[in-house]
């Protein structure tokens, strides 16, 4: 009897394998981990100098001029205090069927395996817009998708099921392009670590 209930068991979980229903569970039942950007860390760091250079540079100048006080160092403690807060970089994560943004004060997410448009807008700084059928939509600097492999296979494999649902109707030429210069980047990389360049 318990032979047949685990018969059972395995095959309800054999057709939900087949049908793409097992979301972020893999059969064996272990969760699959969720993919960050791996520059992450050294960029907030890199906020950080910049805005403790600032505050130390500005109480340098001000002290050489004999003209610091107290409220003049407040001043230029908000000072750096704002300069981090425009510095500090965004976070990207992904796991299997979503990708999510988080800034300082929120957090964004779209369903990749529902995206219905990616946009790319180009300029001073390059975005990237994804939106899915479920009205979630995240911008995001498509440079750390080129940084991050695993993170743009992520994207990639859940624009490709959108794709396939007839939900992705624009936007597959942004993500070919995105796939192309990641692949020459990784490329150029392999090259010159084995001085093949």
């Amino acid at each position: 009897m318990g032979h047949h209930r685990t018969g059972r068991r395995a095959a309800r979980r054999d057709t939900a394998r087949d049908e793409g229903l097992t979301g972020d569970v893999r059969v064996t039942g272990v969760p699959e981990r969720s993919t960050s950007d791996r520059t992450w860390a050294a960029d907030v760091r890199a906020a950080v100098f910049c805005a403790l250079g600032l505050f130390a540079l500005v109480l340098l100048v001000d002290g050489a001029n004999t003209t610091l006080s107290a409220p003049r160092a407040c001043l230029w403690a908000a000072l750096s205090g704002l300069l981090y807060l425009v510095l500090h970089p965004v976070r990207v994560t992904a796991g299997p069927g979503w990708l999510a943004v988080r800034g300082l004060g929120r957090r964004r997410h779209v369903c990749t395996g529902l995206l219905t448009a990616v946009r790319h807008s180009g300029g001073v700084a390059a975005r990237l817009v994804l939106c899915d059928s479920l009205g979630n939509r995240i911008e995001l600097d498509p440079q750390i998708l080129v940084d991050n492999p695993l993170l743009l296979h992520r994207l990639d494999t859940g624009a490709r099921a959108a794709r396939e649902a007839g939900l992705l109707r624009t936007g597959c030429a942004e993500l070919r392009r995105l796939t192309e210069r990641a692949d020459r980047a990784t490329a150029r990389a392999v090259f010159e670590a084995s001085d093949l360049h």
